[in-house]
């Protein structure tokens, strides 16, 4: 019999994040039960940390630069996104016998919705808010509202518990049917400006909130963009009491949503669902939210984007409480899961690695051996970068600036680039040339440049 699969995905929430990572006072009960009663990833990484090509990866499997989603294709830079044609594992499901739902942000496609890729209902974000429009709140423009602010809608008019509604009505509507179901829940939540309904928005008090590890990064012999960035959104002369309400305000963000989540597990396990249902949580990636003075994303590659929370729990196959320590793409490596979990073939030219090994408690034949991450700026422009990351060491080819090189044992914070220093030039070549043959693998652009810069190659000759 074939499991049901609830898969939700947030939007810019970091892997630091979650009550039982133990790394920031935040509460998520809910997720923190679903980590007990499943498998936690450590080691999950997005393939690029920004909203539309993650997602894109996510829906086929493949790097978003191998079909030109470079960056997001509706943020004024023109740019190519994902065909309908393409594979989709949604599509595959639906093919196997799936009922298939999609629940809210979409953002994969300009030109199509999931209805075009393999799902069969679609209730879009603007359905989803359609009881907090009711209020008419008068938001301040993006940018002057960009730290956020407390929500005076209720919280059962919120989009967050709103779509946890819409998802127990369509569990209640797939139910019915004889046949397996896949819900995909996507919140637009935690992305900022963050905006909580009470009780979350008091939950916290900036007071207490702890400054972020690293929140005053120096910035040294470390790429000029990342001062830019700062300058660009007119933080420059921020301390840390400029954003301990918008942290306090992201932490009761996460609550929320961690609130909403819990109604849909609630439901499931009222049903008598929880028991052949497999639940997946993760995000397209993490948000700086303050954290060196920085808000968002793009043109960085530190942890605090890349690293991103994953937790499965697939009942009678996955051990309860168990933690996986191996590096996962979750952007890509979900895909083949997915359709094995669901009984799909799985095309053999993805750029994914399939968890069921782990999931499974099996040593995996070829698991990933590094991370790799990408990026290519947007939000003023393009900014080309490619980062490697093994269990201790962190690698960034900037192409256009100084390159970064990272002793995570030692400086877990990434404050110190130590790609100048010469007690490190072994470990610099051989994490260039791990990130060479991973971009060979997957074809990457950069590599097709006459200008290839030598230390690269240097690192490929090891």
């Amino acid at each position: 019999m074939k499991p049901n699969i609830l898969f939700i995905c947030v939007d810019q929430q970091r892997w630091d994040c979650l009550g039982h990572n133990d790394r920031y006072p935040v509460k998520t009960p809910n997720l923190d039960k679903l980590a007990q009663e499943g498998m936690r990833f450590d080691r999950s990484y997005t393939t690029l940390p920004s909203c539309c090509p993650a997602r894109q990866a996510l829906l086929c499997g493949k790097r978003p630069e191998s079909f030109g989603a470079l960056c997001n294709y509706d943020q004024g830079i023109p740019m190519g996104h994902i065909s309908v044609d393409a594979f989709s594992w949604a599509r595959s499901l639906k093919q196997s016998g799936y009922n298939t739902g999609y629940i809210g942000v979409w953002h994969d496609s300009p030109t199509h919705t999931p209805l075009d890729f393999g799902f069969d209902k679609y209730i879009p974000n603007s359905e989803v808010c359609k009881a907090s429009k009711k209020y008419n709140v008068q938001w301040p423009p993006f940018l002057v509202g960009i730290l956020g602010g407390k929500n005076p809608i209720p919280l059962e008019d919120a989009p967050t518990h709103q779509q946890a509604c819409i998802a127990n009505e369509l569990i209640d509507e797939f139910a019915d049917k004889t046949e397996p179901w896949l819900i995909r829940m996507n919140f637009a939540e935690p992305h900022l400006p963050c905006r909580p309904s009470e009780p979350f928005a008091s939950m916290y008090d900036p007071e207490a909130v702890p400054k972020w590890d690293g929140f005053d990064d120096p910035f040294e012999n470390k790429p000029y963009i990342q001062k830019q960035h700062v300058k660009n959104w007119q933080l420059e002369n921020s301390t840390w009491d400029t954003f301990k309400e918008m942290v306090a305000l992201y932490y009761g963000y996460i609550s929320q949503v961690d609130d909403a989540i819990g109604k849909v597990l609630d439901h499931l396990k009222e049903k008598g669902l929880d028991k052949n249902t497999v639940v997946i949580y993760t995000s397209d990636h993490g948000d700086m939210a303050g954290q060196r003075h920085m808000i968002d994303k793009h043109y960085v590659l530190y942890e605090e984007v890349t690293h991103t929370p994953l937790i499965i729990k697939y009942p009678e196959k996955v051990k309860a409480n168990t933690r996986c320590d191996e590096f996962v793409i979750n952007t890509l490596d979900l895909v083949p899961t997915l359709l094995e979990i669901a009984g799909c073939d799985v095309p053999d030219d993805l750029h994914a690695v399939s968890m069921m090994p782990y999931l499974l408690g099996k040593e995996h034949p070829n698991g990933r051996q590094n991370a790799m991450v990408t990026c290519n700026g947007q939000q003023f422009g393009l900014f080309f970068q490619r980062m490697v990351r093994d269990k201790r060491y962190k690698y960034i080819w900037n192409l256009t600036d100084v390159d970064e090189l990272y002793d995570l044992e030692k400086d877990p914070c990434e404050i110190t680039n130590l790609i100048y220093d010469e007690n490190y030039t072994e470990i610099l070549a051989q994490m260039r040339k791990k990130l060479y043959d991973e971009l060979r693998a997957v074809d990457d652009f950069t590599l097709k440049s006459i200008w290839l810069p030598p230390q690269l190659l240097e690192g490929r000759k090891l």
